[in-house]
């Protein structure tokens, strides 16, 4: 059986300097900060897919968006190929929570100049041949 190339969907939330990030507890990736995301479903669009799955996750209502840039990633760990598209959110305002602690150990802000590692693959990727801070102050700006 061949292994099928899943979409996921990676959520920039940015606030000032800072963006939105969780560390993951399960499936692959586990102990790596990542932001808000999760699986394509089938009619969905990017922007439909982060909605969603940042309200899941964390409670908010995202109201503003746009496309951002996309990676293809490799998890040799477990066998999984994704590509994954990123969506540029301003936060929203309001409460955030954990709605899936059983994933993630919490959300926290953290600075663009100063993310957290480990880093998930697909940001890892998204950072590979640029400087962290310029690339990302670009996609936020």
């Amino acid at each position: 059986m061949q292994n099928l190339v899943k979409i996921g969907v990676g959520v920039l939330i940015h606030r000032e300097n800072n963006l939105l990030m969780g560390l993951r507890r399960k499936a692959h990736g586990m102990g790596s900060w990542s932001f808000p995301g999760g699986h394509l479903e089938y009619g969905e669009t990017p922007e439909e897919c982060a909605i969603r799955e940042t309200q899941e996750e964390t409670g908010l209502i995202l109201t503003q968006m746009r496309r951002g840039p996309w990676t293809n990633d490799f998890y040799p760990e477990s066998g999984a190929h994704y590509i994954t598209l990123f969506i540029i959110a301003p936060f929203p305002g309001g409460l955030i929570e954990n709605r899936e602690e059983d994933k993630c150990a919490g959300w926290e802000w953290k600075p663009v100049d100063r993310l957290p590692t480990p880093l998930f693959a697909s940001i890892q990727n998204l950072l590979l041949n640029k400087n962290t801070e310029e690339y990302l102050a670009a996609l936020i700006g």
